[in-house]
């Protein structure tokens, strides 16, 4: 189901007990449209998504790591100054609607106690978070500001006071029972029901829609199943389901759906961890990344192009000999040319004197011809050695940015920042005026295998340099894929089982260009043995005496191998 009112109001309904009456100790802005909310209670800490994303806005306690900005965002700040070390007194719905205040208690400038709403509104495009002085709703900041000119309904502001999104005037069917299906029910066709039950009721879409319609008809009593039906969003079964074709859908109970592959969770915050981890960390990375995915594609045309170009300049330097050997029959025999002829045959003394048709320039004589013969035979030779070079230096370009576009494949959003700190390094992104602090590479992904071993991996060229280069114990198992672009993968064992190794093996593949294939191979070695040439781009290492295993990478393994 989408994030519709009726999940909205399970998930206030899993919240309530849990955070309210908690302290906010920390705000974090991990990233443009979401804010982290650290809530204390009863010994611990809770952190809480609160999402104006405009595909995948939420509010949920979440699990998933994150890295902060080095420089806060001012929103940030803001709820700081105003937030931290307040008291959230309340969490609510209004109506069913997809807007949540969260209350807090806290005190103005003048030391007297006041009430702050920190209000999301999770509506697509439109989602946005603001927070309100409930005492007269003047909205002190917002996460996104909106022109007038974009919206002339409400005013998007600081300053200005805070509007509800216009009314649809339906009914909350928490307040009230379902007697206005009955005549639905007794009128008309049940592939009719979804449509009618969604104009009626505020906050249900059309999943929702659908799947109360399929209850109504099943049930022996109609509006009684109806009743039990939305009973159970304060009885939750948090439950991921996954169609065949890999797309996953989810719901705050298990309801009737034709999909067989599902999976519950302990709570609707682990839930959307499992359903938003993929799809959000893409999103945040295709976000910061897409200049350097530009660059980085423009960069690979570039080099495809000089490829053909110098692939053709070196065939054409393979035939200069056949140059020479026009140039040398021409200056033997130059009383056969005469000036204004377009060619010439003469015996070839290099091939058995068979007749050579030799092309000519009308405006030269013999001689003067065989001068330029030789003039191009000289220049494809001389060519042909630079060619060769620039060939090589081209195509490890293209290794290169293969490499990159693998990294951007499967990068998480704390990566970005390193991939884009090694293409300023390297030349290829310039920025603007001049940043004399030094950019903290982030850490290498951890993974804890079966029997509790350490592994890392490296999700960019600046970790895996680090890591197998300059971190890891050179007894350690060092793990790469094949002849492809792939992170770099360090078991914290010299002699791990077989289990931990397959496992390594699989995180290997898993974070490459071979992610979806089959059977991929996979070398390893201590990581002793790895070398780096000189002037070689980072990351690149070669080594000899690698072993071989083949393994088939899986999301599932993944996850379970993931530290928390």
């Amino acid at each position: 189901m989408p994030l519709d009112g009726l999940f909205t109001h399970a998930l206030v309904h899993e919240l309530q007990p849990t955070l309210v009456g908690g302290r906010i100790t920390k705000v974090h802005q991990p990233y443009p449209n979401e804010i982290i909310l650290v809530i204390r209670q009863g010994g611990k800490n809770y952190p809480l998504l609160l999402s104006a994303h405009p595909a995948f806005a939420r509010m949920q306690i979440t699990k998933i790591p994150y890295e902060n900005p080095q420089t806060a965002p001012a929103f940030a700040m803001f709820l700081r100054r105003n937030l931290e070390g307040a008291r959230l007194t309340g969490i609510e719905q209004v109506n069913n609607d997809r807007i949540v205040n969260l209350l807090v208690q806290t005190f103005d400038e003048l030391g007297d106690r006041q009430t702050l709403s920190l209000t999301l509104e999770m509506m697509g495009r439109h989602s946005n978070l603001f927070l309100i002085r409930q005492k007269d709703q003047r909205i002190l900041e917002l996460i996104k500001h909106v022109p007038a000119d974009q919206n002339r309904v409400r005013s998007l502001f600081p300053g200005a006071t805070y509007q509800f999104p216009p009314a649809q005037n339906k009914i909350n069917p928490f307040n009230q029972d379902f007697a206005q299906l009955a005549p639905m029910i007794l009128d008309q066709e049940p592939s009719q029901w979804p449509k009618i039950i969604m104009s009626t009721y505020e906050g249900v879409s059309r999943q929702s829609a659908e799947s109360l319609a399929l209850a109504i008809e099943t049930a022996d009593d109609s509006l009684a199943g109806a009743q039990n039906w939305l009973a159970q969003f304060d009885y939750l079964q948090p439950t991921l389901l996954r169609a065949p074709n890999g797309e996953l859908s989810f719901a705050a109970f298990d309801w009737p759906s034709p999909i067989t592959d599902r999976q519950t969770f302990d709570s609707l915050g682990e839930l959307l961890d499992a359903y938003y981890l993929g799809k959000a960390e893409r999103e945040r990375v295709n976000q910061q990344a897409g200049s350097l995915v530009r660059l980085v594609k423009n960069e690979l045309k570039k080099n495809h192009n000089k490829l053909k170009k110098l692939n053709q300049t070196l065939l054409d330097s393979q035939n200069a000999d056949q140059y020479k050997v026009m140039g040398d029959l021409l200056i033997t025999y130059p009383h056969l040319v005469q000036k204004g002829m377009q060619s010439v045959q003469i015996e070839n003394y290099y091939d058995n004197n068979a007749l050579l048709t030799i092309p000519l320039d009308p405006r030269l004589d013999g001689l003067k011809n065989a001068e330029k013969y030789f003039r191009k035979y000289r220049k494809l030779r001389t060519a042909k050695d630079f060619v060769d070079q620039q060939i090589i230096l081209t195509q490890a370009e293209v290794d290169y940015f293969d490499q990159i576009t693998a990294q951007l494949a499967v990068a998480s959003p704390k990566d970005v920042a390193d991939i884009k700190l090694e293409l300023i390094h390297g030349g290829y992104l310039r920025t603007k005026g001049k940043n004399k602090q030094k950019p903290k590479v982030s850490q290498p992904d951890q993974f804890t295998a079966s029997d509790g071993t350490l592994i890392e991996v490296g999700k960019n060229n600046l970790q895996n340099e680090r890591l197998s280069l300059k971190k890891a114990n050179r007894s350690y198992i060092w793990l790469h894929v094949q002849n492809i672009p792939g992170s770099h993968v360090i078991i914290h064992s010299n002699a791990p089982s077989e289990q931990t190794l397959q496992e390594a093996a699989e995180l290997a593949a898993y974070y490459s260009k071979a992610r979806d294939s089959a059977n991929v191979a996979v070398d390893y070695l201590p990581a002793g043995k790895l070398r780096k040439p000189n002037g070689a781009k980072p990351g690149y290492v070669i080594f000899e005496g690698q072993q071989t295993l083949y393994v088939t990478p899986t999301s599932q393994v993944i996850n379970q191998l993931k530290t928390k």
